[in-house]
């Protein structure tokens, strides 16, 4: 058996010429309005048309071939997206040229839901069947939130921010997702115990958990409250934000928080500092390697908190897909109805 590593993320445009067809390969068979999808793509023009997953994803495979060259298991590294190049169907169609039989998935997501795991599964069994890869065994890496590769970063970022703003809220944000996807999986769960386990490690008995890249239509109830309602909520207090439902810097916390929630708290009259993601912090590298090396069986399972590690093989009725409410042609889309990576 020739087995791989098949790192899989969301995709981003790589430069201007990207960001239209891109956005259009996310909200496909959504009926986003065409001017909805023009102001979304401001925000990456006002950053250069270019995302920064990619050169982050980058940095983290660079990372991982790295520790992989010096302390094994000597497997190769792919790379496929689900929305940009490099797509997952040519990625797995390069798998199958190379005579791989066996991927273990690591996807950019640390929480468990439809779009976050099963949606990536479906992903990927989609790129098998359009690769003409039936044959390949797909071995997807379990959610890792409470994983100490993930936790301990993430704390030590937290703390940096807090050391310059010690008399702040913490507050933590995470991708709002529709009620309908949070009442049928675990992923508020997940994040509150992330969270706690994060601040516990801050000294922090203290925090909030809010919100921020709301889409959809307004007749959908979806996660909050919002990052810049809760800003509005608290002030006059300052606030570090930590935006611990994201492993990188990409454009949802470059814009959400960086550029949204600056603009929010200079007109409140507040101060904010955001902590850093995780990123190619060497321990989350580390934590790759080994949630390879615990599905081979080679190292036991490890998790911080009560809830101990997630399983490897999600049962059949894992976080389903959210029922989508009919949308009258009338509804006026508001302007967070598509998000941004």
């Amino acid at each position: 058996m020739s087995d791989a590593i098949l790192y899989v993320s969301f995709g981003g445009p790589e430069g201007p010429a990207d960001v239209m067809p891109f956005l259009e390969n996310v909200t496909r068979g959504r009926g986003i309005p065409p001017e909805r999808l023009a102001e979304v793509a401001e925000h990456y023009l006002h950053f250069g048309g270019k995302s920064p997953i990619n050169d982050q994803n980058r940095a983290v495979i660079a990372a991982l071939k790295d520790l992989l060259a010096a302390e094994g298991p000597g497997l190769p590294v792919y790379w496929g997206n689900r929305n940009w190049h490099p797509l997952l169907t040519d990625t797995l169609a390069q798998m199958k040229a190379d005579g791989v039989t066996r991927a273990f998935a690591f996807v950019t997501s640390a929480f468990s839901s439809y779009s976050g795991c099963r949606q990536y599964r479906e992903n990927l069994y989609a790129a098998k069947t359009a690769a003409g890869f039936e044959e390949l065994e797909l071995a997807k890496l379990r959610v890792y939130y409470n994983h100490p590769g993930f936790v301990e970063p993430m704390a030590d970022n937290v703390r940096a921010a807090l050391a310059e703003l010690p008399d702040a809220r913490l507050v933590f944000t995470a991708h709002s997702i529709p009620m309908s996807m949070a009442d049928s999986c675990d992923y508020t769960v997940q994040l509150r115990e992330a969270c706690r386990l994060v601040a516990e490690a801050c000294g922090h008995a203290e925090f909030d958990l809010v919100w921020q890249s709301r889409s959809g239509p307004p007749t959908q109830p979806w996660l909050e409250p919002d990052i810049l309602d809760h800003l509005r909520a608290i002030a006059p207090r300052n606030a570090v934000l930590a935006p611990i439902g994201f492993v990188s810097d990409h454009m949802e916390v470059l814009y959400d928080l960086d550029t949204e929630a600056v603009d929010v708290a200079q007109e409140l009259g507040i101060q904010i500092r955001r902590a850093r993601t995780v990123g190619a912090d060497p321990r989350f590298i580390a934590m790759i390697r080994e949630l390879v090396l615990e599905r081979q069986g080679a190292v036991p399972a490890r998790a911080l908190g009560v809830r101990g590690p997630n399983h490897d093989v999600c049962p059949e009725n894992c976080c389903p897909a959210p029922v989508r409410p009919a949308r009258p042609v009338s509804t006026v889309v508001p302007p967070s109805a598509v998000s941004s990576r």
